[in-house]
């Protein structure tokens, strides 16, 4: 009977290990957000944004719809800011191949609210980087999206952030470990200022690199949680493919 019940929890057990995303809901300080991490050593992470036409695919089963037979989108996020034609206002690269410029300098906006960074993914790691050292170190991607402002640039928050700020909205960001294992990303649930969505991505997440990726447009899509979030019509989509 042990032995049995013993092969019963390994079945169960399984799924969730071998499940490509984590997700669940939490809440620091009255606020509650949805966090998904993913491995990013096992996990095939990488961006969305236009289909072998050219067409920009804009919502998550467009991309669902485009992949093999054999794959699903177990996961994905709107990846950072963009036009009103939707093509990506920062540096962009996709399979290899750049199609915007990276912007480090100071601008209006959130997105000009410098220090700003890039998400860049490499083979077996993925990691937020502070722009001008992105630009520095001449860094080599195979996925990239740029976004802004920072929210943690090694371990401090943005210097710009107030406690007391009353501009809240809802945030979605990315932080990444410093061996770039880990990629959480987190989607507040109600609205909250730069300086609290920052302090959780540090003090919860212990995480010291952690980039925003857009406010009012933040949608989450995550079917293995029955989750996948209507809404605008999006730019870049970070995705996990299974």
């Amino acid at each position: 009977m042990k032995a049995f019940l013993g092969l019963i929890a390994a079945f169960v057990a399984w799924p969730i290990a071998a499940s490509a995303v984590t997700c669940s809901d939490e809440t620091f300080e009255g606020n509650r957000y949805t966090v998904c991490e993913v491995n990013a050593q096992q996990e095939e992470l990488r961006l969305f944004l236009r289909d072998s036409s050219g067409k920009i695919y804009g919502q998550f089963d467009a991309i669902e719809a485009d992949l093999p037979e054999d794959k699903t989108l177990s996961f994905a996020i709107n990846g950072g800011m963009y036009h009103p034609d939707r093509r990506p206002v920062g540096y962009y690269v996709e399979n290899g191949v750049q199609s915007q410029h990276l912007y480090p300098n100071a601008g209006p906006g959130n997105f000009g609210l410098v220090p700003n960074g890039v998400f860049c993914i490499r083979a077996g790691r993925a990691n937020v980087i502070e722009s001008k050292q992105f630009q520095a170190d001449n860094t080599s991607c195979i996925f990239a999206t740029q976004s802004g402002p920072m929210l943690v640039i090694d371990g401090a928050l943005h210097p710009r952030f107030l406690e007391t700020s009353t501009s809240k909205f809802i945030r979605n960001g990315v932080g990444t470990s410093t061996d770039g294992a880990r990629a959480v990303f987190v989607k507040s649930e109600n609205s909250v200022n730069f300086h609290e969505f920052a302090r959780y991505f540090r003090d919860v997440l212990k995480l010291d690199q952690a980039l925003f990726l857009d406010g009012k447009v933040s949608r989450l899509h995550a079917p293995k949680f029955n989750r996948s979030d209507p809404g605008f019509w999006l730019g870049p989509i970070i995705g996990v493919v299974e």
